[in-house]
């Protein structure tokens, strides 16, 4: 894959390295990455994709932006509120890297859509607020044999996971939070979240969406990272494949 002058100076720092190089930019410029939802973790998330050079971002969102986002979504400005987040985040992508092709999806996703909004898709990106919309994601991805980074975040703690539960001996999402769609969420609105956190985990989710194409150090899938930022520690959990979930056939 060729890069123009002006992509080779973009791109400078990731091209000296040698685990990246120009094999693995040439990776991130072919890659697909589908995002679910840009708020809080999907905000970083998509800035760090959008700058890293990652060819094409699908933005899946049905919010519009309201002023009690701008304090962790770093996407969008005062001038934003009332526009429909994925065409904010599109505008504000477009000004990060003209060379990133955005297309946004102003619905919910859901079981009946998944499946072809996910289509194509080299990593999925879930950084949703609900449940059930977990679950859907994380099914259509396991049967796309797609990678799901999911990150969540509350207050000060924050998890952060990558499932291949099609494979063997790795987990999928549900063997990590079971089947129960019916579990009550937890909002930002009501529990409120630290605004730093929401970058933290949302460019650690990047890295991994990133990580997962050009395959750099060491694989995490299996593998949960816990944050807690009140008590300055980051933690990782190994997560088993649950024998009688649905992905151990």
């Amino acid at each position: 894959m060729n890069f123009s002058d002006a992509e080779l100076d973009r791109y400078a720092r990731h091209l000296v390295l040698r685990e990246v190089g120009g094999a693995g930019q040439a990776a991130l410029k072919a890659a697909r990455v589908v995002v679910i939802g840009a708020g809080g973790i999907g905000s970083p998330a998509l800035q760090y994709l959008a700058a890293a050079g990652v060819g094409t971002l699908v933005v899946i969102d049905d919010d519009r932006v309201d002023a009690s986002n701008l304090q962790r979504q770093t996407l969008f400005a005062d001038t934003d509120i009332g526009t429909a987040k994925v065409a904010a985040a599109a505008a504000a992508l477009a000004r990060i890297n003209p060379f990133v092709t955005v297309e946004p999806h102003a619905l919910r996703i859901d079981a009946g859509n998944a499946a072809d909004l996910l289509a194509g898709a080299d990593v999925v990106v879930d950084g949703c607020d609900n449940f059930a919309t977990r679950l859907a994601v994380a099914d259509a991805a396991i049967a796309a044999r797609v990678p799901l980074v999911s990150a969540a975040v509350g207050q000060f703690e924050g998890q952060l996971g990558v499932f291949r539960g099609w494979e063997a001996h790795l987990p999928c999402y549900r063997c990590f939070v079971g089947d129960d769609p019916a579990r009550a969420d937890a909002s930002c609105a009501d529990q409120g979240v630290l605004g730093a956190l929401t970058g933290i985990i949302g460019s650690m989710a990047a890295l991994e969406a990133m990580r997962a194409i050009v395959g750099f150090g060491d694989d995490p899938a299996g593998r949960m990272l816990v944050a807690d930022l009140l008590a300055f520690r980051f933690r990782t959990l190994a997560l088993p494949k649950d024998p009688g979930c649905r992905c151990a056939g």
